[in-house]
This record gives structure tokens, C-alpha cells and sequence, in this order.
């Protein structure tokens, strides 16, 4: 049984370990990188990233973030290759081949194949001598120390060598091909990420019916009108005219001073100047304004015309918190 502060030495050594790796990665990036990138860039294909085993795991993650910033790539598991799917590689198709030792059986099958088809081949590879270093037209290392794994056979450093080699890669061609937030946005319209670049106030306005008063409402029909509507707070309309708001918090207030309950209005217990956001404007700056002024709701509105409430919780339901 390890002891707590064992656990904790062991992982201190473990993130050591790999850290030294991907820092020794910056010393190996050379000509065959730069031109990797050029081709890549240029070319009117895809990048087919393959591997075997852990690489291959690797070489999935790698084809994901390529394609979420913009470079159209499929993944080919290198044992599926040589058993009928080698047809998914195309003419102009690039392919990466990710192996640390580059000597597996599956790679020293695949790899002529590929060079036999017309394509160019970039290899990831930990060994600069082996069969894959040699056949290759690039060479990118991934060579490491040791592993992480205390009797160094377990792929641990090697394989966080060879994600953080394939994210150098997609990060320069997401600057090469001038890939912006927007088109990150187009890419992950579903995610917590893209909805912070494209999710807007309009689209977070509530479907039913929004809390509004009229300025001579009594204080009955202001907190009929809140507690119903259940978004903490309503509006004061006149005309279709914002000219107010009464949070549950300004009910609260008033309950603690002496008033003539009976006679009070709307009008005199709203805040005139409430904080408001157009429909237009993104859903994560609205967010920081209801952090900025420690609130939980915004009044919409169009040239002071009321059209709606945005609150926390529909932020929340979005998770762009």
C-alpha cells in the first residue's frame, strides 16, 4: 500500500517526466517541420493520420483538432489499413504515420504501400534509425527519454510527445490558413466553446411570456406579475416603453420601510435606469455585465422598446458560464 505522500512524489515524477519531453521536442523541430507544414498547407487533399496501438489513440485526437480548425483530415488505423481500408487514402492525400519505435509489423507493411501509392509520407517517430525514419519523406521526432512508467515500457512520455507534436502542427496551420474565432464558432455550433463566440441575447429570450407592468400597477399586481413569471423580477412598460424595473430584491427593500402598502405603485418602487443589453449583443458579454454589477437578470430592449428578460439560468442551460 503507497503511502499519501508517496502517491504524490509519484506523480510529481510522472508529470516531470513528460513535461521534459515535450520541452525536448522544441530542439528536434527542424526543415522537415517547416516543409511538413508548407505541404500540408498547400495541399488540395487531406491529412490521413495513421498508427497502431496507444499511437493510434494519439493519431485520433490528432485528426479531431485538425479538423476543428480548419484542416480536413481522416483517421486510418494502420492494422485496418493493410486489411482493406488502405482505399480510404486518395491521391493528394498526405499521410501522417505516428509510431515511437517505428518497427511494428503493421508499419513496416503500410509504409511502402503508402510511399507505392504516390503519397507523400510524414513519419512521427520516436527511433531516427528505423524502418519508418527511413522510408518516410519527413521525419518528425518524437524521441523521449524514458517513459513515465517506472519500468519505462508503458507508452506514457511517448505518447504525450506525439499529442503535443500533432497540436504544434495544427496550430501552425490554423495561423497559416488565418483561422479566426468565427470560424471556430462554425465548427462547434453544440459546444460550450462555440457558443461563446456565436450565441447571441436574442437567442437566449425566453419563449414565454415576459414579466411587464404598467407604471400605475398596484404593489399586488407587481408581485402577482414576479412570483408568476419566475424570473425574479418585471419590467415597467409604458406605451411599449421601457421606463422601469422591480426585482424581488427592490420587494424585500420596501418591505423594511414604513409605506402605505396599499397606495404604492409601480412607478414608486421601480429603479428608472434598470441595466439593459440589445438583442444583438453576444450572450458572453452580457455575462460579464451581470458579473460586473453582481446581478442575475438583464432587461432586453431595442431603443428603450421592452422586449424580454435574459437571465443567469438561461446562461447556465447554455453552459457559457
Amino acid at each position: 500500500m503507497l503511502s499519501d505522500q508517496k502517491i504524490i512524489s509519484l506523480a510529481k515524477e510522472t508529470l516531470r517526466i513528460e513535461a521534459e519531453a515535450v520541452m525536448g521536442l522544441m530542439e528536434m523541430l527542424n526543415d522537415d517541420f517547416i516543409s511538413c507544414i508548407k505541404l500540408i498547407h498547400a495541399s488540395e487533399g487531406r491529412v490521413v493520420v495513421s498508427g497502431i496501438g496507444k499511437s493510434a489513440i494519439i493519431a485520433n485526437k490528432i485528426v479531431a483538432t485538425l479538423n476543428s480548425t480548419g484542416t480536413p483530415s481522416v483517421f486510418l488505423h494502420a492494422a485496418d489499413a493493410i486489411h482493406g481500408d488502405l482505399g480510404m487514402i486518395q491521391r493528394n492525400d498526405c499521410v501522417i504515420l505516428i509510431s515511437n519505435s517505428g518497427n511494428t509489423p503493421e508499419i513496416k507493411v503500410l509504409a511502402p504501400l503508402i510511399k507505392g501509392g504516390g503519397n507523400i509520407l510524414i513519419a512521427m517517430v520516436g527511433v531516427m534509425d528505423s524502418f519508418l525514419a527511413q522510408q518516410a519523406d519527413y521525419v518528425l521526432s518524437t524521441y523521449v527519454k524514458k517513459e513515465a512508467c517506472p519500468n519505462n515500457l508503458a507508452p506514457t512520455s511517448s505518447t504525450t510527445a506525439q499529442l503535443a507534436m500533432g497540436d504544434a502542427i495544427a496550430v501552425c496551420l490554423l495561423e497559416m490558413k488565418g483561422f479566426t474565432a468565427s470560424d471556430f464558432a462554425r465548427f462547434h455550433p453544440g459546444g460550450a466553446l462555440g457558443k461563446r463566440l456565436y450565441l447571441k441575447v436574442e437567442d437566449l429570450l425566453s419563449k414565454i411570456d415576459q414579466p411587464m407592468v404598467k407604471p400605475d400597477a398596484p404593489l399586488n399586481e407587481v408581485i402577482l406579475e414576479i412570483s408568476t413569471k419566475r424570473l425574479g423580477a418585471t419590467a415597467v412598460v409604458e406605451a411599449g416603453k421601457l421606463v422601469g424595473i422591480i426585482t424581488d430584491g427592490d420587494l424585500r427593500r420596501m418591505m423594511q420601510k414604513k409605506f402605505d402598502f396599499d397606495s404604492l405603485k409601480a412607478k414608486d418602487i421601480m429603479t428608472s435606469h434598470p441595466k439593459t443589453v440589445n438583442r444583438e449583443m453576444m450572450a458572453v458579454e452580457a455575462l460579464a455585465l451581470m458579473k460586473t454589477n453582481n446581478i442575475t437578470q438583464l432587461v432586453v430592449s431595442d431603443e428603450r422598446v421592452f422586449v424580454g428578460f435574459v437571465h443567469l439560468h438561461d446562461l447556465l442551460k447554455e453552459g457559457i458560464i
